[in-house]
This record gives structure tokens, C-alpha cells and sequence, in this order.
């Protein structure tokens, strides 16, 4: 029987050998009838208790070890994340298991038709999970489905570790393995989207002879390979996907290879068009280049092959964004100009507070002034719907409107207001700076309306807890009352979801009183496991007991600034290894809406709701580039300097080991950084941005524990510069490129 020891390894390979990440080795599973699928993780038992519990405490646990959170401590309480749900909680695929996308992006708009190749090789899906499918069997007969063991399949992993290419294995009952590789790529004659696999077949150990058969439906059309039992064979196929899907052909080794090659270089030439973030850490660093890949397949696209495939606000300016300050100003502006043809309705304010803060911090990062000019008559009006709602408000508020679209309950939602507010703000500065006087003008004089209206209602409804902390209320003047869990209903999972929109809008001061004590109510009332969002997950588990809730990092990335704004490193170190641990597939990076904590429907291994998501994975994105580039906003919003690696794990500057940020956009132009640890010394080699003067600068080396910065070399020089308490160098004043040297040493 398969033990997965802390879930790492996988079960199976052809060869014997288990692993498509680090840990030990699990034994493969004997021939014969599947047997259960074991896991070494956290009991039942204790996964109730942590979900019952206020406080985070698996991530308290994560925190308190010496050198903080790691992956590898962080896998070790949660089964891994392979199975998906749709509508109805039911299968999204025919095995459970999620899909992975495979696409060819046109332009920056997406991929026009995707390829689902299935996690566990059992089948690929043509552009729809319900669409035309190849499902690959195995066996003596050909009729075990690929996969269909689950304690004789492996983890899934990706070719190089985040190439767009899926690796599986398998181990039928008869005793033959096998190895299976697929992906999509263009057909060099007809440009159509195929999809190859090659499936490798290792009989020499097996009982029987074997054979695989790839069969395509509707039509049944077929490929079948028979393998000698004491053989090996390699068998390689190609599946046109769309527009109207072929039955399945035997491929050459050579056109494989081609189109394999063709892939690799498509994508390593799209990854390097952009800003360059390079990690330390395997793991962090597959998962940046693979989200990058989904991401530029996905665009404004919430979801792909299922109910989700269709824009959504806010998520898809939030991908926007991130997307923005990953270097794909194309993407993001594709993104943005489809929002501004997207209907007002259910929530008009928000959606116009979105558009208007996605297109100044995209002109801000830019500096496309032209672009200003191009939308200015399509955002002017804004601008007066909101003069003409807060000045006929006597509370000096916007409209009630819908809560979200899943709560129907009309409100003044401080979520969408505070948004509306930090839009108004962003674009004023914008306009003010391209020469739009009027239009700033009038602005800002809305903003300050709708302020001053927000901190009256805010002061009215919020309530202060006997345990110090502060309950901000989202239903504005409502009388919405505190939950002592915010997972205890709907009410407060929803609460969980939307309230970090207004903590990260910049109407609370980081480090204020007002924001501290919000800030202690999530963490001492059920808002984070492992560092991440909590939710109610109604869609996997349905309105069943209380403590059956799970994740939704959807919305991880309004709290991931919020605690970048407030300089918590810590909790987005925690945050990371939560996603990567616990609200993503394990091997293919592939993250749903929300994800199951404690047990459904009967499986060890855990469930997504309509995966891929596009704002899931900018979540993570966005939870890196804060730890490396964070740009802070002065009291008027605008930006007043960076904060470079501010939150980085301290492991990631062991003697050794090296972080680089090339080309990341700010608002004051690029920056670019490497950071290179050695034994008693860190290097810097740095350049400050030259569009214009950056006013506050500041670098941060977290040290491992127990070493100290002791002094700055700055050019050559020793220079005061550095604070050698919390290892900050301030950079202030400086453009241009200059290299440190930061001494330190071992203390007490």
C-alpha cells in the first residue's frame, strides 16, 4: 500500500523510483487490486481543530520555528490539491482529477482554444471539460483507464519543473509502468492547436503483455499499441484539437521532438520579454514561470474550459495589475480596455472604482500619455455619476448597491466604496499629471466628499472587542455585527473575502491605530489557514457543518498589500508557502476558486472549484513581487518610494544563493537588483530607476537567524546608510547603478 510520506513524493513511476519533488521515497504499490491511497498528513482530527480555532495555528506553528515558514513544513499538515468540482459539486473531469491548460496566446489576447490535458494522463479535453475528449486506457486489454488507481498514479509535474508540457506516471494492475509526456502546440501546416503525447511502456517486470489504446469521442476512432510483455516501447500520437476535432494519429518521433522544441522556445522567449524575478528556491521559482504561462493563456479570463470561463470583477483587474508589474503592459492593457466594454451591472460603482484605479496605475507604470487621452472620455463620466450620488446621499455616500454576485442584499458596501474612493484618488493624480486640470479638479472634490463620508460612516459602524481588536464593518450603517469566527456563516465568509478591498484601498494608514487593531481581528478570528484566505468553499462542501470550510486565495491579493503596506514580512513569507502547500496543485500549479481543507466526498486527497483561476495565481504573483518590489503611497495616494525585498525568507540569502529582479515596472521607472549572499557578506549590484526622482528608497536584507549587518560599503565606501538593526539601507536621493557590500556577522 502507497504511503506518501508529507504528500511530497509520488507514488508511482515506471522505473520504480518515486519523486517529482523533494522527500523521501515512497515503495510503488504492487500489482493487483487497487488499494486505498494512503496519506501522512494531518488527522481528521486535528484538521477540525485547527479549522475550529480563531487563530491561525498551523501557520503560528510554521512561524515559530527558527528559520520561519518553509515549504517543506508547510506540506506536512494538508493532503495534496488534484481533485476538481463543478457546479453541483460534481467531477469537473471523468477521473476528478484537475485539468491543465495548454494554449497558444494571440497577441495579448489569450489563447483563442485551449487544450485540458487531464493531471493524472487519463484524458485530453478539446477547449471544454464537457467537449471532445482522448481518454488513454492501459492493461492487458487496453480498457484500465490511464490513472485510474489512484495509489498507483504519481504526482503530476511539469517538464523543467513549469514548462507547459505534462509529465504522469502509471503502474497497471498487471505490473506494467508507464511514463507519459503530452502537450499542445501548433500544427506547422494548418496552424490548428494538437495535442502529442508520448506514452513510454515498461512490460520487462509486467505478467502480461499490455497495450494502450487512446480512444477519441464522439466517434470512437482509435490508436492501439500492444506491448510485449518482457519489452519496453515508446508510442507517440498527435490529437487535433479544434475546430472540430480529428480521431487521434500515430506521430513520428521526430515531429514530436520538433513541435516539443517549437513550445519550449515560444515560451522561454515570452517569459523573457518581461520582468525577471529569479528565486533561490526551485518550487517558488517553477510556480512564477508556470503562472506566468497560465496567465498569458488565460488573460481576462476568469477561468478556461468550464462555467468560469467569462470576465469577472474585481479579479480580472486585479490580474490586470499584477500581470502590469510582471512586465506585460500589453496584457494588462488588453485586459483593461475589455473591462471599459463590459455592462455596469450588478455593481456599477465598483466596477467603475476598478477601471478607474487599473488605468492609472497602468499609466503610472507606463507613462502613456496617450492612452490617458484615449479613455479620459470614457472615464469622465464616472466622475459625475459619483458627484451626482454623494451629493444627493445625506450620509455623503454612493448608491446602495448589489453586495456581490453571490449576495444579492443591496448596501453601501464599504468594500465597493472604499474602491470607488482610492479610484477617484489614483486617477485625479493621473490627470492632474497629463495636463487634465478640469477633470482632476473635479476629482478630487468628489474624493473628498465620499471621504469624509466614509470615515462618519466607518466611525459609526465599526465595534471595538473585548479582545482589542477592531471589527470593521463591510454593510455600512446596517448594523452589521462582528463574528466571533468570520467562517461561521455566509455572512462572514463573505465578509473574509471583501472586507481586505477597503484595508488595501489606502483610506486606513498602515500603521494606525484603526488598521492594527482590524488587522488583529483577522488574525485572532478564523480569517487565515496557513496564511491563507478562509472561506466558507459552499460550492465544494454545501451548507454542512460548521467547521467544513476551506480557502478561497482568490482573494489573497488585497491582503497580501495590506500586510506589505503594514511591513508584516512574515505573514507574506506564511502566505507563500500556504499557497504553494495548500491552494495549488502540487507539480502543475494549477489553483481553483476555492479549495477544500478537511475531507469530501469521501477522498483523501482535496478538491477545487472550477480550476484554473486566473486570480488565484496573480495572488501568488502578487504575494513574490511584494516580498521584492513594493511601491508605498504617501497620505494623497500617490507614490512616494520603494521597498525592495523587504519580505524575502530569510533562508533565501544563505552563503550562496542569490535573488535577481531585472526590469520590474514602477511608477518611477524600472528596477533592477541582485543580491548575492555569501559567507560574511551580502553583494549588491543595483539600478534606481531614472524617469524620474524616486523620494524614498529603502533596501532590506533578512538575514538568517543569528546574523547581524554590521556595515555598508557603498561604491567602495563605507557609508552610514544602514540601519543595523533591522538590516535596511536607505537609498534615498540615489538613480543610477551602484553596488554594496553589507557586512555581517554572527550574534548571540
Amino acid at each position: 500500500m502507497t504511503r506518501i510520506a508529507g504528500w511530497l513524493p509520488a507514488a508511482v513511476v515506471a522505473a520504480g523510483v518515486a519523486g517529482c519533488s523533494a522527500g523521501s521515497v515512497a515503495t510503488p504499490e504492487k500489482p493487483g487490486p487497487c488499494a486505498p491511497l494512503r496519506l501522512d498528513v494531518a488527522p481528521t482530527a486535528e484538521i477540525r481543530r485547527a479549522l475550529a480555532a480563531g487563530d491561525d495555528v498551523w501557520g503560528h506553528e510554521l512561524l515559530a520555528a527558527p528559520d520561519g515558514p518553509t515549504l517543506r513544513r508547510a506540506r506536512r499538515y494538508l493532503a495534496p490539491l488534484l481533485l476538481a468540482r463543478a457546479p453541483g459539486r460534481k467531477p469537473l473531469t471523468a477521473s476528478g482529477y484537475h485539468y491543465v491548460p495548454f494554449g497558444i496566446p494571440v497577441g495579448n489576447r489569450g489563447a483563442d482554444i485551449v487544450a485540458l490535458h487531464v493531471a493524472d494522463g487519463s484524458q485530453i479535453l478539446a477547449d471544454r471539460a464537457a467537449g471532445p475528449s482522448l481518454t488513454v486506457r492501459v492493461g492487458r486489454d487496453g480498457r484500465e483507464r490511464y490513472g485510474s488507481c489512484r495509489s498507483r498514479v504519481g504526482l503530476p509535474r511539469l517538464a523543467g519543473g513549469w514548462l507547459p508540457i505534462l509529465r504522469t506516471t502509471y503502474r497497471d494492475q498487471d505490473g506494467t509502468s508507464y511514463r507519459q509526456e503530452s502537450f499542445a502546440a501548433p500544427d506547422p501546416e494548418t496552424g490548428e492547436l494538437v495535442s502529442f503525447v508520448r506514452v513510454v511502456v515498461d512490460a520487462r517486470t509486467a505478467a502480461t503483455d499490455a497495450r494502450v489504446r487512446m480512444v477519441a469521442e464522439p466517434g470512437g476512432a482509435q490508436i492501439v499499441v500492444r506491448v510485449l510483455r518482457g519489452t519496453t516501447r515508446t508510442t507517440y500520437a498527435a490529437w487535433s484539437i479544434g475546430p472540430r476535432p480529428t480521431g487521434p494519429r500515430v506521430a513520428g518521433r521526430a515531429t514530436y521532438a520538433a513541435a516539443r522544441r517549437s513550445l519550449i522556445g515560444l515560451w522561454r522567449a515570452r517569459l523573457a520579454s518581461g520582468a525577471q524575478f529569479e528565486v533561490p528556491e526551485r518550487a517558488v521559482q517553477d510556480a512564477i514561470r508556470s503562472l506566468l504561462v497560465q496567465a498569458q493563456t488565460l488573460t481576462w479570463r476568469y477561468s478556461v474550459g468550464n462555467p468560469y470561463e467569462e470576465f469577472s470583477y474585481p479579479e480580472a483587474l486585479d490580474v490586470a495589475r499584477v500581470l502590469g508589474e510582471y512586465g506585460l503592459p500589453g496584457v494588462e492593457r488588453a485586459i483593461l480596455d475589455r473591462s471599459l466594454t463590459t455592462r455596469p451591472t450588478p455593481y456599477a460603482n465598483w466596477k467603475r472604482g476598478q477601471r478607474l484605479l487599473g488605468v492609472a496605475e497602468h499609466v503610472r507604470r507606463v507613462g502613456d500619455r496617450a492612452y490617458v487621452a484615449e479613455v479620459t472620455p470614457v472615464l469622465r463620466p464616472y466622475v459625475h455619476a459619483f458627484a451626482r450620488q454623494v451629493h444627493a446621499s445625506p450620509h455623503g455616500l454612493l448608491d446602495r448597491e448589489r453586495y456581490s454576485s453571490d449576495i444579492p442584499d443591496r448596501v453601501l458596501g464599504l468594500h465597493s466604496q472604499a474602491v470607488a474612493w482610492q479610484g477617484l484618488r489614483a486617477i485625479a493624480g493621473v490627470w492632474s499629471e497629463t495636463g487634465e486640470r478640469r477633470a482632476a479638479t473635479a476629482a478630487l472634490a468628489v474624493t473628498a466628499t465620499l471621504e469624509a463620508g466614509l470615515r462618519r460612516a466607518v466611525r459609526a459602524s465599526q465595534r471595538r472587542l473585548a479582545d482589542g481588536s477592531s471589527f470593521l464593518a463591510v454593510r455600512l450603517l446596517d448594523d452589521e455585527h462582528p463574528y466571533a469566527s468570520v467562517t461561521e456563516d455566509r455572512a462572514g465568509s463573505y465578509w473574509n473575502l471583501v472586507a481586505p478591498y477597503a484595508l488595501a484601498s489606502g483610506l486606513f494608514p498602515p500603521r494606525s491605530a484603526e488598521s492594527t487593531g482590524v488587522r488583529d481581528y483577522l488574525l485572532h478570528h478564523g480569517s487565515r489557514l496557513l496564511g491563507l484566505v478562509r472561506a466558507g468553499a459552499y460550492a465544494l462542501y454545501g451548507r454542512s457543518a460548521s467547521w467544513r470550510t476551506g480557502t478561497d486565495q482568490v482573494y489573497g491579493n488585497s491582503v497580501a498589500r495590506f500586510f506589505a503596506d503594514r511591513d508584516e514580512p512574515d505573514q507574506l513569507v506564511l502566505s507563500l508557502y500556504g499557497a504553494l502547500a495548500g491552494a495549488m496543485a502540487p507539480g502543475t500549479f494549477v489553483a481553483g476558486e476555492a479549495a477544500s481543507i478537511a475531507p469530501l466526498g469521501g477522498s483523501q486527497l482535496r478538491s477545487m472549484y472550477l480550476p484554473p483561476n486566473g486570480a488565484a495565481n496573480a495572488a501568488f504573483l502578487e504575494t513574490v513581487r511584494l516580498m521584492l518590489v513594493h511601491e508605498t503611497r504617501g497620505p494623497d495616494g500617490a507614490p512616494d518610494g520603494l521597498r525592495l525585498a523587504f519580505a524575502t525568507p530569510r533562508a533565501w540569502l544563505r552563503p550562496g544563493r542569490r535573488i535577481v529582479v531585472r526590469r520590474a515596472p514602477t511608477s518611477f521607472g524600472p528596477i533592477s537588483f541582485t543580491l548575492s549572499a555569501r559567507s560574511t557578506s551580502v553583494r549588491v549590484a543595483i539600478e534606481l530607476p531614472r524617469r524620474r526622482t524616486v523620494p524614498s528608497v529603502r533596501l532590506r536584507l533578512r538575514l538568517p537567524r543569528m546574523r547581524t549587518a554590521t556595515m555598508l560599503f557603498l561604491d567602495g565606501r563605507r557609508s552610514p546608510r544602514l540601519d543595523r538593526a533591522n538590516g535596511t539601507v536607505d537609498l534615498s536621493g540615489l538613480d543610477g547603478r551602484h553596488v554594496l557590500v553589507v557586512r555581517h556577522a554572527r550574534h548571540a
